[in-house]
């Protein structure tokens, strides 16, 4: 007789989805990707953007301006310009100009590698008090570059955990980034794999529309499946 997900806790759940997508996915190295402030202005850029555009939007940015100081002086104007390829520039120019001036008043150079130094919740509260920077850029920054245990929660990993289980419907994005937190094991190395193994899931697999349930190794513990899809009912979210 096949399992009931409801009958699971979130936490057992929650491993449980760990250690399938692991298997599914292969388990990654924690290293970081690029430069600390690179991954903070890159991740504010690439709001609503495909990684291509913002990719080439943060290129055109620095090839134009120089470095951080260029940016942060450069005409609105052309900046917006600049970072064209991205969703929303004429919000996020002023949001880094802004950002990147905080960060220059703050500690007298625009550098953010003090935060290695800081506590987790210290760390996530100077990041969300930048403009432009919320819970999921900061989280992302953190635990990627740093290797703090914080979970990031994008629109994808909020949708699998969601379907699966892991989190009530009533549940909020922000408030999932400490509730999946405390479901997982401490550990930055495990936090990573658990966040790009669910964006990837939610990518690939568990997509919004129409998403693959027959090929998804979650099936057997996920509450979506076994309500909706698993019952043949035509239900797209």
């Amino acid at each position: 007789m096949p399992m009931d997900a409801h009958a699971l806790s979130a936490q057992e759940k929650a491993l449980q989805t760990h250690r399938l997508l692991n298997q599914a996915y292969k388990r990654l190295e924690l290293s970081p990707r690029r430069s600390h402030m690179h991954e903070l202005i890159s991740t504010m850029l690439s709001h609503r953007t495909t990684h291509a555009d913002e990719e080439k939007a943060y290129y055109t940015m620095l090839e134009r301006f120089g470095d951080w100081e260029g940016v942060m002086l450069a005409p609105f104007e052309e900046l917006a310009d600049a970072i064209a390829t991205t969703r929303y520039p004429g919000q996020k120019a002023p949001q880094i100009q802004q950002t990147l001036r905080r960060i220059k008043e703050a500690r007298g150079q625009i550098n953010i590698d003090f935060l290695e130094d800081m506590p987790v919740e210290e760390a996530l509260a100077w990041l969300t008090k930048l403009p432009g920077v919320g819970l999921k850029t900061a989280a992302l920054l953190l635990l990627f570059n740093f290797k703090k245990t914080v979970m990031p929660v994008d629109t994808h990993v909020f949708r699998v955990s969601q379907r699966v289980g892991l989190l009530e419907a009533k549940t909020t994005a922000n408030k999932a980034h400490e509730l999946l937190l405390h479901l997982l094991p401490d550990d930055p190395v495990e936090l990573y794999n658990f966040h790009i193994h669910m964006l990837w899931h939610g990518q690939r697999i568990c997509t919004f529309y129409k998403p693959k349930c027959e090929k998804c190794v979650l099936s057997s513990i996920c509450n979506y499946y076994q309500d909706v899809r698993g019952k043949g009912i035509d239900k797209e979210v």
